[in-house]
């Protein structure tokens, strides 16, 4: 049985987001549950990949070797729970530079879809926004079922969401 991909937006899903970004490690506070619904998930036959705009590095808030470090300890921190991330793929660009990988475009999308050799049309995303903002753009399918999450839902009721398509499609 081949691994199904799971993508999860990186900000206000796996960890707390904030209106000053998230600038240094210290300032990268996960969600209580997150960690271990990924080391679940990740058990339970996922590959996990994460998408995340990150326009403080356009803003001048944060270089590359800082978002990298954010990175490490999200992928240790989720390691030490059991868990694993295979990809994190980001958008350095501000929302008004007109790029092709700045959510809800479907550049990191593609990245994914190259990397693991998959079909997005049957590829969940589980982000903050709503449906209608979910990373989609012709002739490119969005993910498959999309859930959105808000930082105040519990990762468990989420997981079982995204297990039963619950918040599901279009």
């Amino acid at each position: 049985m081949t691994a199904q991909l799971l993508i999860l937006d990186r900000d206000g899903v796996i960890n707390q987001d904030s209106d000053d970004y998230i600038k240094s490690p210290d300032e990268w506070v996960p969600i209580p549950g997150s960690l271990e619904a990924i080391a679940r998930l990740s058990h339970a036959g996922f590959r996990i990949a994460v998408a995340t705009n990150q326009s403080g590095l356009a803003r001048g808030l944060f270089g590359l070797e800082t978002l990298n470090a954010i990175h490490r300890r999200l992928r240790d921190r989720v390691e030490s729970e059991g868990g694993r991330i295979e990809m994190i793929a980001f958008c350095p660009h501000g929302p008004n530079d007109g790029c092709n990988c700045r959510k809800p475009r479907p550049g990191l999308l593609l990245e994914f879809a190259a990397r693991f050799d998959v079909d997005l049309s049957a590829v969940p995303f589980i982000g903050i926004r709503s449906a209608t903002s979910r990373p989609r753009a012709p002739p490119v399918p969005g993910p498959g079922w999309y859930v959105p999450v808000r930082v105040s839902t519990p990762w468990n009721a989420c997981m079982n969401r995204a297990r039963t398509r619950h918040c599901a499609t279009s």
